[in-house]
């Protein structure tokens, strides 16, 4: 029995979580690995094979780290519970023209749900991955992320779901480093191919990166449905026909089929009428939002006006705002214009480097 515990290590077969079990091995945890399979892209009906992590060449990689480094491996198929939760919130979030971040709720709601679920059975003390960023108990007690040291590979922004009974248990290894300290480690160990192995940021279900596609094919009859809705301007005058609201984003500027000799970006999405309204880039800039389906991590709750750095988008820089309680969650008020908020996205709150907790945008500005 390793004085350190016992691990269940999440293993795609990709550089990051494979080092990742292999550091904790060497610093003489008991490491148990699983692969989880959560998709099989086949039956989405797309034109390519399997990528990224739910492909057998994956599955054999991390396999193979496991057996030569002497420690157990087991693939896990959690393709029901994916599917049924985390697919079909991504087609009725953009069928109610909003645009879904399915890694987040993958992360919150799946993922480390099955893990400490294969954990408990397998009497792990812990379960650990391979994002970028690290876990810290406060002074209250409460467990809450942190950025990691590599701010181009930081993951914190998809992990603010995390409940504490999560957190407790979880190790993120590879948040102290940098991805170029990983490339070598993984190099050091052996592992030249994994080493220069390229990162996919795809959607797992969605390899083709065409999500307008996979909606077709998994709601029979869209296209027919919501083809010939209005582009509208802001006075709510008619510009054109578009394809239908579930294909485009707010902020959106390329693929919308329509000129008028200066650049227009989707400014809102209306499902009700199959209306999406255009404007100008200052026509996206929002002051207000509100933030539903909180998750508080750092502390149990906060105080009317609290000041947070505020993130809408994964690789957003982020903008102070204002955070104040609300009956649906919390108000949002930017010290400045934020740009492109996109109800269905997520928004985290910063104090620093560590996240106070974060929530899903339900609307760009508050009534």
């Amino acid at each position: 029995m390793s004085r350190k515990g016992k691990v269940l290590v999440a293993m795609s077969g990709g550089i990051d979580s494979t080092v990742t079990a292999l550091m904790l091995n060497d610093q003489g945890y008991e490491v148990v690995g699983i692969t989880m399979k959560t998709w099989d892209y086949a039956t989405s009906g797309g034109g390519k094979k399997e990528t990224g992590c739910c492909n057998i060449d994956s599955f054999n990689d991390a396999r193979m780290a496991a057996v030569q480094h002497g420690f157990p491996h087991y693939i896990l198929d959690i393709r029901d519970e994916f599917g049924d939760f985390v697919i079909e919130n991504f087609v009725d979030e953009y069928l109610a023209g909003r645009t879904p971040n399915p890694c987040v709720m993958c992360n919150t709601h799946i993922k480390w749900r099955a893990l400490l679920k294969r954990a408990d059975a397998l009497g792990c003390d812990y379960i650990a991955t391979g994002h970028y960023g690290n876990v810290h108990q406060h002074d209250n007690g409460r467990f809450y992320i942190s950025k990691g040291k590599d701010e181009t590979k930081d993951q914190s922004y998809v992990l603010w779901g995390l409940q504490q009974d999560l957190l407790s248990r979880t190790l993120l290894p590879l948040g102290p480093y940098h991805k170029t300290e990983i490339r070598q480690m993984a190099l050091d160990y052996g592992y030249p191919e994994l080493a220069k192995k390229s990162e996919s940021y795809e959607i797992c279900f969605v390899p083709d990166n065409d999500y307008r596609g996979f909606l077709k094919r998994k709601v029979e009859g869209l296209e027919e449905q919501v083809a010939g809705g209005n582009f509208i301007d802001k006075t709510g005058k008619v510009l054109g026909k578009h394809k239908g609201y579930p294909f485009y984003t707010i902020g959106q500027r390329k693929g919308l089929d329509i000129t008028f000799g200066k650049p227009v970006y989707v400014t809102n999405i209306i499902p009700e009428d199959n209306t999406v309204m255009l404007g100008e880039e200052d026509d996206l800039n929002r002051q207000d939002m509100l933030v539903s389906k909180i998750n508080w991590i750092k502390y149990e709750g906060i105080t009317d006006g609290m000041e947070a750095l505020t993130k809408i988008r994964y690789k957003d820089q982020g903008a102070m705002a204002s955070l104040y309680n609300h009956p649906n969650g919390v108000q949002v008020q930017f010290s400045h214009y934020a740009k492109g908020i996109a109800p269905g996205q997520s928004a985290v709150f910063y104090e620093g480097d560590d996240v106070i907790g974060g929530g899903v945008i339900q609307r760009g500005q508050l009534a």
